[in-house]
């Protein structure tokens, strides 16, 4: 399995790349990594080291990796946040070449715009790139419930809300893909105090899974959920099966990296949890 992955980098910690890399990895993808930019750390820390690179930088190191005459075995791309246009149109055009040399590949949009309690946090003009642009062209979109609210205008507040949003989304994502949806840290009025969904759909049905609420706050977590969903997801074919496999993994990171008092998520340590989660959750008819 081949994944190109066009995302942020970081020297200390885990997010963006340093995020989704590994895991990738541990689970046994060629992991092809083209970075957005280079800092010292995530800049959550409120201050970093480093470089953005530009959208040409990206292409630049695409047209090399398309010079070895590999993309025709490309199976995946993967993209989380996006510094400014220009890298986001060069995401876009790397997506459209691999899929040129591979009609079967599948692009995974990670469209991060914001959160809940945050509100939009991006640049200027990513949400509309991202909605004009991005979504049109995925074939697995992964927002959080924030961003499913913000890219199809509908507020979720009960399953129902969710099934038409999931839907509305769908409508608008590339015909003939599976337009795949998971929809990260997501609640509905039903979702218990103590406890978080994720809801995954395809073309043939929708599925929710339920976790226990993991009080922390670390970066990186959904750059590496929706770097496991499209793994599982390339790996079974199936939604329901790529969000038991990539829910049940990642909760046993945060939950390992909660029960360390770590700012950062263990990656590293917690590695195992990747191939063999302590504890599996079931997803349910959604």
């Amino acid at each position: 399995m081949n994944i190109l992955s066009i995302q942020s980098w970081v020297a200390y910690g885990h997010v963006g790349n340093a995020s989704a890399m590994f895991p990738l990895q541990r689970l046994g993808a060629e992991v092809w990594a083209v970075n957005t930019v280079q800092f010292s750390n995530h800049t959550g820390y409120g201050s970093w080291t480093g470089q953005v690179f530009s959208g040409q930088a990206v292409r630049d190191v695409v047209d090399g990796i398309a010079a070895r005459g590999v993309l025709p075995g490309c199976d995946a791309v993967l993209s989380g946040y996006l510094g400014d246009a220009g890298v986001g149109e060069a995401v876009l055009d790397a997506a459209a070449r691999v899929r040129a040399a591979n009609p079967a590949m599948l692009y995974c949009c990670d469209p991060v715009i914001g959160d809940t309690g945050r509100g939009v946090f991006v640049r200027p003009g990513i949400p509309e790139l991202i909605r004009d642009h991005a979504v049109p062209a995925a074939d697995i979109l992964t927002p959080n419930g924030f961003e499913l609210e913000h890219l199809t205008g509908r507020a979720v507040r009960t399953r129902a809300d969710a099934a038409a949003a999931v839907a509305g989304l769908q409508a608008k994502m590339r015909p003939g893909g599976p337009a795949t949806v998971l929809v990260t840290s997501f609640r509905t009025d039903d979702t218990p105090d103590d406890a978080t969904d994720m809801l995954a759909a395809d073309r043939t049905g929708a599925w929710l899974l339920r976790t226990p609420l993991l009080e922390l706050d670390v970066n990186g977590a959904g750059d590496a959920i929706a770097a496991l969903f499209l793994f599982h997801r390339l790996r079974t074919g199936a939604a329901a099966a790529a969000l038991e496999a990539a829910g049940s993994a990642i909760h046993g990171v945060l939950r390992r990296t909660l029960d360390a008092g770590s700012r950062e998520i263990l990656t590293v340590a917690a590695q195992d949890e990747f191939v063999t989660p302590s504890r599996w959750f079931i997803a349910e008819s959604f």
